[in-house]
């Protein structure tokens, strides 16, 4: 993940390796790590612009609802910023391990947009007032919030997070049998993926067909781009 940033060509090749895991006989489980110091910074704002979205956004979706079916355990390793389709994916794992200075949030409402997913998937992963709060301020929250919420596991302070991921690993999951694992993953992400998958086309439509086009999911892109304040018009 160049930079931090979240594109739709390196979302498709992360699910390649994914699937591959899947499909390995043995696979216990599948980490997913941000390049460098950051996790994720979020999708390219390019690919927020309106004429980019109708492609973009469909076709993550399908990426994280492959994440959600992954027949193995999960798990996102956090160091730095976890922003937007960024902590969407970490989302979509089912532990999400962070160094202690890691920070997360879903800041998209900053430039005229929503977290589709991240506004279904958080409030069943860290209970609706968070979600909502995370949703409609854009704040960024500490990896200490959200382990208060149970949404994070944080890591042993002075020690590298994907030493504590491997650690965790070891004493955790590699003693169990990897296929009784995979049929422990898929039963434990049952209730979360009934509630979550049918509302992922209603939230899809709702942002392609009604939100972008509307002026200031435009005016969110442009000023971004543009380096100065939105001049929002409320339509």
């Amino acid at each position: 993940m160049r930079g931090g940033l979240l594109s739709l060509e390196m979302v498709r090749s992360s699910t390649r390796r994914w699937t591959a895991c899947g499909r390995t006989p043995g696979c216990g489980g599948s980490p997913w790590k941000g390049a460098d110091a950051e996790f994720s910074f979020g999708a390219r704002i390019q690919e927020h612009a309106p004429d980019q979205m109708i492609r973009v956004l469909p076709a993550t979706h399908a990426v994280m609802r492959r994440l959600l079916a992954l027949p193995v355990p999960t798990a996102a390793i956090v160091e730095g910023r976890c922003l937007g389709g960024g902590f969407e994916l970490a989302l979509c794992c089912d532990d999400i391990l962070a160094a202690p200075k890691a920070t997360f949030g879903l800041p998209e409402i900053t430039v005229g947009a929503f977290p589709p997913l991240g506004a279904l998937l958080l409030p069943l992963r860290a209970g609706a007032s968070r979600a909502a709060r995370a949703v409609v301020t854009g704040d960024t929250q500490t990896a200490e919030y959200w382990h208060q919420a149970g949404l994070v596991s944080v890591a042993a302070g002075g020690r590298p997070v994907l030493e504590s991921a491997g650690d965790w690993f070891d004493q955790r999951l590699a003693g169990h049998s990897a296929v009784a694992l995979s049929h422990a993953a898929r039963a434990s992400r049952l209730v979360l993926r009934t509630q979550v998958e049918p509302l992922i086309e209603v939230v899809e439509r709702q942002y392609l067909d009604e939100l972008l086009r509307t002026h200031d999911a435009a005016e969110g892109v442009r000023a971004f781009v543009e380096r100065r304040p939105p001049a929002w018009d409320d339509r």
